[in-house]
């Protein structure tokens, strides 16, 4: 059900006809971030731990995605706290490796920065959401509160409140997080879903 309209999307999204397939955010650590039920997060991983360790490297799960994404494990988009794009006019170079080679130079000397290192900087809030033949909201999402409260920022059930207890180490921890990072939500749908409901566009497709 959910990868049915991946091959025709994934064509037009990330230009497949461009160049090859590219790696995928996984969905699951994206809304993990952008709903900030990271800051929710009470399940330290001190208590999944195997016997054979003394301790977990870090406490918090969300400081697991960091290290994924800095070592290349895992993708993680955006990647920086910049544009790319503008990375590549800035650095004034035009052969590729020299690129790649510039900015790595600039994450090692903390010029540049991942964006997961600061899920809460609004540089880096997704603006536009395309739900295409799924339904996200009230149905498929996980934590479906957090997702209207934080993305959407409408009415919302969350009763819990943020885990100060339990806090990142190699993420930036802001005090204020922000609720509506979304401006516009686009439901694609030939069904009357939930997702509609909530969506500042709907095209049946």
């Amino acid at each position: 059900e959910k990868v049915r309209p991946l091959e025709g999307f994934s064509a037009i999204a990330m230009a497949r006809d461009w160049g090859g397939p590219p790696r995928l955010h996984t969905g699951t650590s994206f809304f993990y971030f952008v709903t900030e039920q990271w800051k929710y997060d009470d399940q330290s991983m001190v208590d999944q731990v195997s016997p054979l360790v003394d301790k977990p490297r870090y406490n918090h799960g969300a400081d697991y995605n960091y290290l994924g994404t800095r070592l290349g494990w895992t993708p993680s988009y955006p990647q920086f706290d910049k544009n790319p794009i503008k990375m590549v006019g800035e650095s004034g170079l035009t052969d590729k490796d020299e690129i790649v080679r510039s900015i790595v130079k600039d994450v090692k000397e903390g010029n540049t920065k991942f964006a997961i290192q600061n899920p809460e900087d609004p540089k880096t809030f997704p603006k536009v959401m395309f739900v295409w033949r799924g339904n996200l909201i009230g149905s498929s999402s996980k934590g479906h509160e957090y997702f209207l409260k934080h993305l959407l920022g409408t009415h919302n059930g969350v009763l819990g409140e943020q885990n100060t207890e339990l806090k990142t180490e190699e993420i930036e921890w802001g005090e204020d997080s922000a609720e509506g990072k979304l401006d516009l939500m686009i439901n694609m749908d030939f069904r009357m879903v939930s997702s509609g409901l909530y969506s500042d566009i709907v095209l049946p497709a």
